[in-house]
């Protein structure tokens, strides 16, 4: 029997379960910083463990290192990850994943000055997400444990013209 090395077998779409973004922004001193949380519910076919594996494999088929650096896609153009903001939403782009989402006003507020949003893609799963619960979020995205286990992205923000 030939098994094939973890590299070369397709990404199983059903072990990433729902996967979520949410948008928020956070002031800072040199003015309001736009982020991004990416991450699955844990709620894929095989559970949490088999869909993080599955969050895992599509950040690195995108290139993204998981891990405490920083990955600053304007010094990347062949970086298969894009942000197009559009007046009342935006969309984020990878290999196998296009996620439109409606984002906070002051979200876009800040990407329009900045240019840019700062993307933490977790392979942490977040079972209990709450959109919208500002407390909730601040406390998981602030945990050692979804940020070690992250790719950190500065995506620069596209617009149509």
């Amino acid at each position: 029997m030939t098994s094939l090395p973890s590299e070369t077998l397709p990404l199983r779409t059903a072990d990433l379960g729902t996967l979520v973004v949410m948008s928020w922004s956070r002031e800072a001193p040199e003015g309001d910083i736009p982020y991004l949380l990416a991450c699955s519910l844990g709620d894929g076919a095989n559970g949490p463990e088999a869909g993080s594996a599955a969050v895992e494999r599509l950040l690195r088929d995108a290139g993204l290192p998981v891990a405490d650096e920083l990955t600053d896609a304007a010094r990347r153009p062949s970086l298969p990850v894009s942000l197009l903001v559009l007046p009342n939403a935006a969309v984020l782009t990878m290999p196998g994943l296009n996620a439109q989402f409606v984002p906070p006003a002051a979200w876009l507020a800040a990407v329009g000055a900045r240019g840019k949003a700062y993307l933490i893609f977790t392979t942490r799963p977040w079972p209990d997400a709450e959109p919208g619960d500002a407390q909730t979020l601040t406390a998981f995205t602030s945990e050692d444990e979804t940020l070690k286990s992250a790719a950190h992205v500065l995506l620069p923000a596209r617009k149509l013209r």
